[in-house]
């Protein structure tokens, strides 16, 4: 009875309208802010180190020590986890609307004190601006969860998997920006404080105005999501929120008669009748749910998190990565203001021809081809590269093999992104029940988080070189590089199995999926079964 509800039926059949459109934007503005704000920390963590670790007569530049190195790039994840829960569960108990906007004004907040970090020495900047990047997270855990379970209830059946795809594909357009203003800000300080290299002279290497330019890149976040918050506090309630959950059939039908600008029948008597079915009143933690949906939360959950520790892993450590096969040349060779654009550039480069180029191929075939094999496609071509990536690994850290390097890690972040990076964000806002459907991707998305922080502070350790020499001055014994590279191919690999327990979410209204017409299609099968019985005639033998 759920899918015949007018106000559903008419979202379900809605043809690709302006409000579309609209929704895409304003949920999907969240989305370049979080990347934005999550992976423009690689491009100042060096900068950092050189301000606040350098030893006076030191024959390099300073760099984070590992825990540091760990904290201020790990703290915001670890945010986002505690946030994607919290809020999660926020919006199935509040409503999707009514906690949308404080997730964007504590992200807007967190950017700018962020910037502001202060402390009398380098460990109380570094505290500060990891306590602000923390709450930062926590921000942008709650858009996970809300703009998918958000974009998710306004699509249509047809397109509905493009338009949250589309959403999550703004991440993007935010690490490539991220990357742009790093290397803007970093140009305009270089010109104007032009400095000789470490090597030439390390005390004017870096000059005093270098410690604004990691504070300008960090509150950059902030304006993006400034400009949306308007928009998102117009957004009316989800009519699947408004009708199945808080129970109101004539709210959900005004709000959804002005979205679609058609006559919608409010029908008070069908709710009631389907949130009083006994069948969809279990909880989280009922045997009901887990007799449902058990499996369906066991496969988003462990994708996830495989994904996010390859995913993250790359992402937050590719000055690491670009470092150790030559690309970026030694930190001596360059000035603290250079080495921030050296390795911007070399973001957003991967960025435009890998990631971005990615997410936008999903948007166009994850309709047609299905989210299953999306995903497995993905998971299985990104254990294939990173398998070719790491084998060889000594062949490729040769001059004259970095830009086939490139090439392959750049495919890495392609079929990251044209795979499981953008369907394990899809799938859990269509299969679960409304009342629940903001909480599971919660989960979902946490144990994401959690392969993120596995990833970011494991890769940091594992990565290390076995040379006594880093060991002595406080840096772990790790596998090296080559190893960690085959440890996240297996991650893929295992990725992969997962995979067989998520279902396939394409063509079906979210009613079908999550269950919550179940009860009224089994009394429909018996109704035509009894039918069928009482027609049919008896023949003597």
């Amino acid at each position: 009875m759920a899918r015949e509800l007018g106000v559903l039926s008419a979202l379900d059949a809605a043809k690709t309208q302006w409000y579309h459109f609209t929704a895409i934007v304003i949920a999907g503005m969240g989305f370049f802010t979080d990347a934005y704000d999550l992976f423009c920390i690689p491009n100042v963590t060096k900068l950092l180190g050189r301000i606040y670790y350098t030893e006076e007569g030191a024959k390099n530049p300073g760099t984070l020590p590992p825990n540091v190195s760990a904290a201020v790039n790990g703290v915001a994840l670890c945010g986002t986890l505690v946030g994607q829960l919290f809020f999660g569960w926020l919006g199935d108990k509040m409503g999707r609307k009514k906690v949308y906007g404080l997730t964007l004004a504590l992200m807007v907040f967190s950017s700018l004190a962020s910037g502001l970090s202060f402390g009398h020495s380098a460990k109380g900047t570094v505290a500060t601006l990891c306590f602000f990047r923390f709450w930062l997270g926590f921000g942008i855990g709650g858009d996970y969860p809300l703009s998918a379970t958000i974009m998710s209830e306004y699509a249509n059946k047809k397109t509905r998997g493009a338009f949250i795809a589309s959403v999550f594909a703004m991440q993007g357009f935010g690490i490539l920006a991220g990357a742009i203003v790093s290397i803007i800000v970093a140009t305009a300080f270089d010109h104007a404080y032009s400095a000789p290299s470490y090597e030439e002279n390390p005390a004017a290497s870096l000059v005093p105005e270098a410690d604004y330019v990691w504070r300008i890149i960090l509150m950059f976040g902030a304006i993006p999501a400034a400009l949306t918050y308007y928009w998102r506090m117009k957004m009316p309630e989800t009519a699947r929120y408004t009708a199945l959950v808080a129970k109101n059939a004539k709210q959900a039908a005004q709000d959804m008669s002005k979205v679609l600008q058609v006559e919608i029948e409010a029908e008070q008597e069908k709710v009631d009748t389907i949130v009083e079915r006994e069948g969809n009143n279990f909880g989280l933690f009922s045997k009901e749910f887990l007799r449902r949906h058990g499996w369906h939360l066991l496969g988003t959950t462990s994708t996830w998190f495989l994904l996010d520790i390859a995913y993250y892993s790359s992402n937050l450590f590719q000055k690491d990565i670009y470092s150790s096969i030559g690309w970026l040349p030694p930190a001596r060779e360059m000035n603290a203001i250079h080495e921030v654009f050296k390795v911007a550039r070399a973001t957003a480069l991967i960025a435009l021809c890998g990631t971005v180029p990615g997410y936008w191929f999903t948007v166009a075939f994850i309709d047609h081809l299905g989210r299953f094999f999306i995903q497995l496609m993905g998971f299985f071509f990104m254990t294939v590269f990173m398998f070719a990536l790491a084998i060889p690994y000594h062949h490729w850290t040769k001059k004259e093999n970095r830009i086939g390097f490139l090439v392959m890690y750049a495919l890495t972040f392609f079929f990251a992104n044209f795979g499981p990076n953008a369907t394990t964000f899809v799938v859990p806002a269509e299969i679960f029940p409304a009342r629940l459907r903001s909480t599971c991707h919660g989960i979902s998305s946490a144990a994401g988080k959690a392969g993120a922080i596995v990833g970011a502070f494991g890769f940091l350790y594992a990565s290390q070189d076995k040379n006594p020499l880093k060991r002595d001055k406080g840096y772990p014994a790790g596998i090296g590089m080559k190893n960690t590279l085959i440890l996240l191919a297996v991650t893929n690999c295992l990725g992969m199995f997962f995979t067989f327990l998520v279902p396939e979410s394409n063509g079906k209204s979210l009613e079908e999926l999550s269950g919550e017409n179940q009860d009224e299609e089994g009394d429909n099968r018996e109704q035509q079964h009894v039918a069928a019985s009482s027609s049919g005639r008896t023949v003597p033998v």
